[in-house]
């Protein structure tokens, strides 16, 4: 049965990575200028996902490493091999990176080529992706089979998942209290 049942999604969400060697798991995200990698390795029958908001690694001790793609293109990569999959059989299909706000920040590129550029450099075969645009996607993965589906958002629904991969701002500190530099 190709189609997972509900109980069988996981939803894979910014700063997060699942794996999985079930075949009937779907792991789904929706995306706006993040960029999602789903990889698998078609021999030990293991694949998994991981969605990033930023290009690149966080600077040392800023403890926001998750949401950066090398952390986790790393994360996804260790946890496959530890699952049997051998790095050379490895295979990528890549999604997102839509410059949802025009005018403002191209980060949307930047994870894009950053994806492309770290899989190239690890060896890992990229057989397909769909990067770039305007609009958000919605993109799910059968990690076993490695079939991907992929439905463009309209612009709506690209303003709620851009919504979505913004930051979450610290909360101030009340008025009453002290920080010691």
């Amino acid at each position: 049965m190709n189609a997972a049942t509900p109980r069988n999604r996981l939803h894979v969400i910014q700063g997060q990575y699942h794996i999985s060697d079930k075949p009937d798991v779907v792991l789904s995200t929706i995306l706006g200028s993040c960029v999602a990698a789903c990889l698998r390795d078609p021999v030990a029958g293991v694949g998994g996902m991981n969605h990033f908001l930023l290009p690149g690694s966080a600077g040392e001790g800023t403890g926001e490493a998750t949401r950066y793609g090398v952390h986790l293109m790393e994360l996804l990569i260790n946890a496959l091999l530890q699952q049997g999959a051998s790095k050379s059989r490895l295979e990528a299909k890549v999604f997102g990176g839509a410059q949802t706000m025009s005018r403002l920040s191209d980060v949307g590129r930047k994870n894009g080529a950053f994806a492309e550029q770290f899989l190239r450099d690890e060896g890992i075969k990229i057989v397909n992706s769909s990067l770039g645009g305007e609009l958000g996607r919605k993109v799910e993965f059968w990690p076993v089979s490695g079939r991907a589906r992929q439905s463009i958002l309209n612009g709506s629904e690209t303003m709620k998942a851009v919504a979505r991969e913004q930051p979450v701002a610290p909360k101030p500190a009340p008025a009453d209290d002290i920080e010691f530099f």
